[in-house]
């Protein structure tokens, strides 16, 4: 059952409003000790933090998808001309995440953290830490924080390290200047090695944490360590010289300077990681597909599932996970789809995708990976109101012009979509935007391979050497668990395989921007896939025998209708390389043929080019991309910093 940290909202930790009272003993504010004496009211406090990540502008629809890690050799936003939103042009509070109200990515975060600070802060003035309670509610204040913070670097680079709760006697105190990533990553790892002691592994954690994929586990910290000495020990847009007030003298370089330090976070990395393996190893979902079925059906039990940590959202109420990065629905399809409610209109149902796939990220997959055809769907869904119009009805066995029907809409070459997040699996009701799926943070697949990748650091690193020690693991069999699954043989662990596996792997799950991030090739990325582009338009370069066409048939699969009929592709050919127009396509009945790289109009003859390169951008033309790696901090919280927080950048 799903808990209801989502939507808890609470009068003993209202730390938004900053009010004058909030901290007057005479009310039952958050830091009043007697509050941290009680684990129900101490979880109240912890559910407060959940409660900022399902706000308006939040991870609730602005975190989780379609608005961040974007765009990458892989993904990038449909959301308008020239890609803007990856490359974060506009900081004037007028945008979708930069709302000049203060309701805002920026601000959520910090609020989170500040929630988290008063937590922490609580639990060691006032708790007994001998109580498994207590310590469980500890170590999961600490790995929230923690969490925050590196969504917040990895948004923004530099931000604020606030570390202890506001107590009101010190009001210059509620400006917390902007500090080097290098002082947070320190405290970070401090934190997250404290959470490990005080979390247990899932089937321990106390009452209803046990088993469940909504609430962290030591795998979790262990996890999210991990992840974040990979950062630290990789590259990242910054300052040549931390400067107050900001500086245009930025470059991608190492974050630590010292090879020994980035050898010993290399170290750190293979023993979260193997200690995770070695203990959970039983985590990896045989069924790639399943992985994702099971997140659409809401099933959340730790042990049946490949996820150590997803976001948890509340069914019926907010999450836009599903919406902004799903496979897509058309705003006409009524409801006729298996999750969704009819209304008797034809409006209802609606996914609006903003992620989608880069078409060359197709071609780089292996014909026989698994991976392919649930991650990239070259199709939406749609719906024939039998109007005579809308759709071919002799391309659907038996149907007619009155027959209105749900179907899968071929999509052109510029808009693939992503596969992963599906209504039709889902068990329950979906109506608008709001889906309630919860938001993928790490699941074991990560684990494995950022493992394999500490094992070879040396590899991407020339400075450094392989970790001394790897726990009794072999790094090549780690890897190979990832290729097996997907249906592939052992492929020799190396940079480039690791670079590849990571993206055929997480496509779509906010991390491959932040891989190239440290791996220090976003812009070296982006413009090769520019260039790939281009070929992949004209046929040429390494994809000369692609089809112009691709050739279809539908069947009848009535099992994505609540009533009347759905339609889903049968026979496809067309998408691989050295594809043929099908010898079955003059002599059959109910074959389709869709030109997908151009349009041809009409009335004028005028081509229309899908990927040319003056109309499909991965980024901005004539800017810098690696100046353009972060978001800039909204000028609304700028203007609100007394003078703490700037923009670098060229910002």
């Amino acid at each position: 059952m799903k808990t209801k940290y989502i939507l808890i909202g609470l009068a003993v930790i209202a730390l938004a409003s900053c009010e004058k009272d909030f901290f007057s003993t005479n009310s039952p504010s958050a830091m009043d000790k007697s509050v941290f004496k009680s684990a129900d009211l101490t979880e109240q406090a912890v559910a407060a933090i959940y409660n900022t990540f399902g706000e308006d502008k939040s991870f609730r629809n602005r975190l989780c998808a379609g608005y961040v890690a974007i765009n990458t050799d892989i993904e990038h936003s449909s959301k308008s001309e020239e890609k803007n939103w990856a490359n974060y042009t506009t900081s004037s509070g007028t945008g979708d995440v930069s709302t000049a109200n203060g309701k805002d990515p920026w601000a959520y975060l910090n609020s989170a953290i500040e929630r988290a600070n008063v937590v922490v802060d609580g639990i060691r003035q006032y708790s007994d830490t001998t109580n498994e309670s207590f310590r469980y509610l500890l170590g999961e204040a600490l790995t929230l924080r923690a969490f925050c913070y590196l969504e917040m670097i990895k948004l923004w680079g530099d931000v604020p390290a606030c570390f202890h709760a506001f107590d009101g006697s010190d009001m210059d105190a509620l400006y917390t200047k902007k500090t080097d990533r290098n002082v947070i990553y320190e405290q970070l790892r401090a934190d997250l090695k404290q959470a490990i002691e005080l979390l247990p592994w899932s089937e321990s954690c106390p009452g209803n944490k046990a088993n469940y994929t909504g609430r962290p586990s030591k795998a979790l910290a262990y996890g999210l360590l991990a992840r974040m000495d990979l950062m630290y020990a990789g590259k990242a847009m910054r300052p040549d010289v931390f400067t107050e007030g900001g500086t245009s003298a930025c470059s991608v370089q190492y974050n630590v300077k010292d090879a020994t330090k980035r050898q010993e976070l290399y170290q750190e990395v293979a023993w979260a990681c193997a200690q995770v393996i070695n203990k959970e190893d039983y985590k990896l979902n045989p069924s790639f597909e399943d992985i994702w079925r099971d997140l659409c059906a809401d099933n959340t039990t730790y042990a049946k599932s490949e996820f150590i940590w997803a976001l948890p959202f509340l069914n019926g109420a907010r999450g836009q996970v599903l919406s902004l990065s799903g496979l897509k629905i058309s705003t006409n399809v009524p409801g006729h789809l298996i999750n969704t409610v009819y209304n008797g209109d034809d409006t209802n149902t609606k996914v609006q995708a903003m992620i989608e796939v880069v078409p060359t990220f197709f071609f780089k997959y292996d014909k026989k990976d698994l991976r392919r055809d649930i991650t990239i769907c070259p199709f939406q869904w749609e719906y024939d109101k039998a109007d005579g119009v809308s759709s071919d009805p002799s391309c659907f066995p038996g149907s007619s012009t009155t027959e209105k029907k749900l179907y899968t809409k071929l999509a052109d070459a510029s808009t693939l979509h992503l596969g992963k997040f599906r209504a039709e699996w889902m068990v329950r009701t979906y109506a608008s935007n709001e889906d309630c799926i919860d938001m993928p943070v790490l699941r074991y697949a990560d684990i494995l391979l950022m493992f394999a990748e500490a094992a070879i650091c040396n590899e991407f690193d020339n400075e450094v050497a392989a970790p001394a020690e790897l726990y009794g693991l072999d790094a090549q069999e780690q890897f190979d668990k990832i290729r097996r699954r997907a249906g592939l043989d052992s492929k020799t662990l190396s940079k480039q395989a690791i670079m590849d596996e990571r993206a055929f792997e997480f496509c779509g799950e906010n991390i491959r921007k932040y891989d190239l991030m440290r791996w220090g090739v976003l812009k070296e990325s982006l413009e090769n896939t520019m260039n790939d582009l281009a070929d992949l338009q004209e046929g040429t370069g390494k994809y000369v025998g692609r089809s112009d066409s691709v050739y279809f048939t539908y069947r009848e699969d009535n099992s994505y209708a609540q009533d009347g009929h759905a339609y889903v592709f049968d026979n496809f050919v067309g998408l691989n390389i050295g594809d043929k127009r099908p010898a079955e396509f003059d002599k059959a009945q109910g074959w389709v043929a869709k030109s997908f790289y151009t349009k041809t109009d009409d009335n004028t003859g005028d081509v229309t080019k899908y990927l040319a390169p003056e109309s499909y951008f991965l980024y901005k033309k004539d800017t810098d991309i690696d100046m353009h790696q972060y978001w800039p901090i909204f000028d609304v919280n700028i203007a609100a910093s007394n003078g703490t927080l700037w923009n670098d950048y060229l910002y």
